[in-house]
């Protein structure tokens, strides 16, 4: 179904004391019903503790700082550090291959990467959608299940933030991204789909919520409670994957070991790190991260904000260096990536002049659902001096890169051309340009 439409029926349920939202203050749901034009009288009360108005993510903190509660390393010329998060450097992964390679993964943490003991984690399945009552899986029985290997992207909501400050003028709070927030794998483990037909399914069931075991998220003095974030039962159902596996090898601590979530084509917070349990209810649930967080809000949106975000939108990265120094009068071979969440990439566009002249670069893959495409264009700059490079894709569904992109309050969902900065320099003296 629809998302928006679906959105509207939880509301509407709510509304008539058929939904439960623990962790979600009242005044969050009354604004979200106005917004939707939901009228009626209030037959329910909400769950109790009360969510903050503020974002879920601190601000960046210097990039010389360590990165508190990541257990991997972090050397700098692979990562930048951002608050309790980790950006991958573009350059870094140039010519490594489809997949990011784990160690150089990109890490988005709310609180801290915990250390739990395969031999002694369990997945449980509860709630009102089940026919069985409780149902419990441990690491060995999962991987005795059949078992199912994608390639999925991960990217965080708020990828390409800092851009709506740089590019646009407008400040927003959060982790100041650049388009480090992102990265594919390959996945391997069992489908969601498989599991929750095991544990039995009600008729009547309507939503599933995955949650972490991470350390619970303290915002404002109130803990929300650990990182969980409803999905449709459809989706649940579609393509979600409970994955022990990433390129191959165990899953590590900084990627959710022993076992994740991953949810293809939507924002990294449904692909829930450290999977704990999964609640299938015959209710419409609501938590913090899809009322509060992770929905648009702005000039653009209704007063109550939009339905949860669920697909990423189309982006363009070089793997270049920031800033990077190139030299005159000699092929330089630009390369890059590019992807959507609704649709393969059909195509890929460079500009070398400021965006006045666009020419297609060369796709070194066969575009795909649910991951980037690797691409590669020839320049040749003639004169010494500040460029700014440009990318642009347009997916299979007609989705092209605007010069603009629309503001929202927290930055999620930047997708604009962004513009890359280059500074062309004079030959060395005595090389023969090639």
């Amino acid at each position: 179904m629809d998302e928006y439409a679906y959105d509207r029926m939880r509301r509407e349920q709510w509304l008539a004391g058929e939904a439960r939202a623990e962790g979600v203050d009242r005044r969050t749901l009354l604004r979200m019903l106005a917004a939707a034009g939901v009228a009626g009288p209030v037959l329910t009360a909400v769950g109790a503790g009360a969510a903050s108005a503020a974002s879920p993510v601190p601000d960046a903190a210097s990039a010389a700082s360590p990165v508190p509660g990541i257990v991997k390393p972090l050397p700098p010329e692979w990562f930048v550090p951002r608050g309790t998060n980790a950006e991958m450097r573009w350059d870094s992964v140039a010519g490594s291959g489809f997949h990011t390679p784990t160690e150089r993964f990109f890490v988005r943490n709310h609180t801290s990467t915990p250390l739990i003991d395969p031999a002694a984690w369990r997945l449980k399945l509860t709630g009102s959608g089940l026919r069985r009552g409780d149902v419990e899986f441990d690491l060995a029985q999962l991987k005795r299940l059949p078992s199912t290997r994608i390639t999925a992207l991960v990217e965080c909501a708020g990828n390409g933030r800092s851009f709506f400050l740089s590019q646009q003028g407008r400040t927003v709070p959060g982790t100041q991204w650049t388009l480090g927030g992102v990265g594919s794998a390959s996945w391997r483990g069992v489908r969601l789909a498989e599991l929750l037909h095991r544990a039995g399914l009600r008729r009547e069931a309507v939503d599933v919520l995955p949650s972490g075991l991470d350390p619970e998220y303290v915002t404002g003095g109130v803990s929300l409670g650990r990182v969980r974030r409803p999905l449709p039962l459809a989706k649940a159902l579609d393509d979600v994957l409970v994955a022990y596996e990433m390129n191959g090898e165990p899953l590590t601590p900084d990627h959710g070991a022993p076992v994740r979530l991953v949810v293809p084509g939507w924002i990294g917070i449904a692909s829930i790190k450290w999977l704990g349990t999964v609640e299938v209810a015959d209710e419409p649930l609501y938590s913090p991260w899809n009322t509060d967080f992770y929905r648009l809000f702005g000039e653009a949106y209704p007063e109550g904000g939009s339905a949860p975000i669920t697909a990423q939108v189309v982006k363009s990265a070089f793997e270049l260096p920031w800033a990077a120094v190139l030299e005159a009068g000699r092929t330089h071979r630009l390369t890059g990536r590019s992807w959507s969440g609704s649709a393969p990439v059909r195509e890929v566009e460079v500009s070398t002049d400021g965006g006045a002249v666009w020419r297609r670069a060369h796709l070194l893959d066969h575009p795909r659902k649910d991951g980037w495409v690797r691409w590669s264009y020839d320049w040749r700059p003639g004169q010494p001096g500040a460029y700014q490079l440009r990318a642009r894709a347009t997916d299979r569904r007609g989705n092209t890169q605007p010069v603009t992109a629309v503001h929202n309050r927290e930055g999620y969902l930047f997708d604009a051309v962004v513009a890359h900065p280059v500074t062309v320099t004079r030959p060395t003296a005595g090389q023969a340009a090639s």
